[in-house]
C-alpha cells in the first residue's frame, strides 16, 4: 500500500514545474503547487475525525484513492489538450482536497495493526520511498516525460490499484466517542496544543515545511538551469539514502530520545540548504547534490519519528485527528506559506537578479536555523519516549 501511495505522486510531483514550463505556463507554477497545501488545511482533520469516530479508516482510504484518480486524470487531460489553465488548477485542487488525508489514513491503519510500531512501521513506510523512486526513474528513463502530461496519466494506475487493494486491509474501526459538530470537524485535535512539547513540535514542523516546499518546487528548476534535463531522475537521489534511514530508524529510536532524533534531523536539513546556497554561489551542480542526497535522511528522521511520536503520546480516540493535524501543519499551513514565499522570492532573486540562487537558498537556510534554535531551546521531552 505504501509503495503505491508513494508511486502515484512520484510520477509527476518533481516534474510538474518543468511540465508547466514546457506548456509556457511558468506563471501558474506557484498556484499549481499551492492548491495541495491549501486543501490540506481543510480535509485531513475532517477525514481523520471520520476515521476516529464514524467510518473504518481502510474504507475511507479506498474510496478516496479511486475518486482522486479520476480527478487527477482529468486534470492532466485538460493540460495536455491546452484547455484554460484554470481547468487544470481546479481539478488538481479537487484531487488534493479528496486525497490530502491519504498518508494519514494509511499511517493510522498501519500503526493500529503493527506490533512494535517503532521498529516495524518504518519498514512498511519504506514502500512509499521505493515507490516514489521507481516512479521518478520511470518518468525520466522509460516514459521520457519530464516535460509531458504523460507523467500525470501514469500516476493514475497506482492510485486505482491502491484503492482496490485498500479493501483488503485489516478492518480499522473507529475508537473515538465524540459526536459534536466540533468533534466531527476534527477541532478536538487542537487541544493537543495545550501541552508545551506538542505546541513546540507543531510550530517547528510548520516552519520546517516552508523551506521543504522550496526544495520540491525549485531544486528541479535549479538543476535544469545548471544543465540537468532529467531532473526527475536526479531527484530520486533524495530517496536512495532514505531507504537506509528507514531501515535504521527503528534501531535509532530504541537507543536515542525522540528529542535527540528530531534535533539531528533539523541539523541535517540546515546542512542541506547550506549546500544549495553554495550551489547558488558557485553555479556548480555538484553542490546541489549533497542537499538532494541528504533529503531522505533528514525527512525520515523527522517525519517518521513524528508520526510514531504522535501515536505514542496521543489518546487512542484522537490518533487519526493527530495525524490529520500533522498533515495540516506540514502539508497545509507550512507548505502554503513556503510556496507563496518561494514563488515571490524566486521572482525577486532569480528572475529579477536580486542576488540570484545564492540569496534564494540562503533565506530558506535561515528559516531552518530558526527551527533548530526553537526546538533545542523550548522542547523538553521525556526520558524514554519510545
Amino acid at each position: 500500500m505504501f509503495f503505491l501511495l508513494g508511486m502515484a505522486p512520484g510520477f509527476w510531483a518533481s516534474a510538474l514545474t518543468n511540465i508547466l514550463t514546457a506548456k509556457h505556463l511558468e506563471e501558474w507554477v506557484t498556484l499549481a503547487f499551492l492548491v495541495g497545501p491549501v486543501t490540506a488545511i481543510i480535509s485531513p482533520l475532517i477525514v481523520g475525525a471520520l476515521a476516529d469516530q464514524r467510518v473504518r479508516a481502510e474504507r475511507l482510504l479506498a474510496w478516496i484513492s479511486i475518486g482522486g484518480s479520476i480527478l487527477l486524470y482529468g486534470a492532466f487531460w485538460t493540460l495536455e489538450h491546452d484547455w484554460n489553465p484554470w481547468w487544470f488548477i481546479s481539478l488538481l485542487a479537487a484531487n488534493s482536497l479528496l486525497s490530502g488525508p491519504m498518508w494519514g489514513l494509511c499511517t493510522t491503519v498501519a500503526l493500529a495493526h503493527l506490533d512494535s510500531p517503532q521498529r516495524k512501521f518504518p519498514l512498511a513506510r519504506l514502500g512509499g520511498t521505493i515507490g516514489w523512486m521507481a516512479a521518478g526513474l520511470i518518468t525520466s528513463h522509460v516514459l521520457h516525460a519530464d516535460r509531458s502530461a504523460i507523467a500525470g496519466y501514469a500516476s493514475v494506475v497506482p492510485r486505482v490499484l491502491l484503492g482496490l487493494l485498500a479493501f483488503a486491509l485489516p478492518a480499522t474501526h473507529p475508537t473515538g466517542t465524540g459526536r459534536s459538530w466540533l468533534s466531527l470537524l476534527g477541532i478536538d485535535a487542537f487541544a493537543l496544543l495545550k501541552e508545551r512539547d506538542h505546541l513546540v513540535f507543531f510550530v517547528v514542523t510548520g516552519l520546517l515545511s516552508i523551506p521543504l516546499a522550496a526544495f520540491y518546487m525549485f531544486v528541479p528548476r535549479h538543476l535544469e538551469a545548471l544543465g540537468d534535463f532529467q531532473a526527475s531522475a536526479t531527484m530520486t537521489f533524495a530517496q536512495w539514502p532514505e531507504v537506509l534511514a528507514m531501515l535504521t530508524i527503528g534501531a535509532v529510536m530504541t537507543r536515542w530520545r525522540i528529542k535527540t532524533v528530531l534535533t539531528a534531523s533539523l541539523v541535517i536539513h540546515v546542512l542541506r540548504f547550506v549546500s544549495f546556497t553554495l550551489a547558488g554561489i558557485t553555479d556548480e551542480k555538484l553542490w546541489l547534490m549533497p542537499g538532494v542526497v541528504l533529503h531522505g535522511i533528514g525527512y525520515t528522521f523527522y517525519f517518521i519519528t513524528a508520526q510514531i511520536f504522535l501515536d505514542r503520546r496521543v489518546p487512542q480516540g484522537l490518533r487519526g485527528q493527530a495525524q490529520g493535524l500533522l498533515t495540516l501543519v506540514s502539508g497545509g499551513l507550512g507548505s502554503s506559506i513556503g510556496i507563496l514565499l518561494s514563488g515571490h522570492l524566486y521572482d525577486l532573486t532569480v528572475v529579477h537578479q536580486a542576488g540570484g540562487w545564492a540569496t534564494f537558498w540562503s533565506v530558506q537556510t535561515s528559516i531552518l536555523v530558526l527551527c533548530l534554535g526553537i526546538f533545542v531551546l523550548f522542547y523538553k521531552g521525556r526520558e524514554r519516549e519510545v
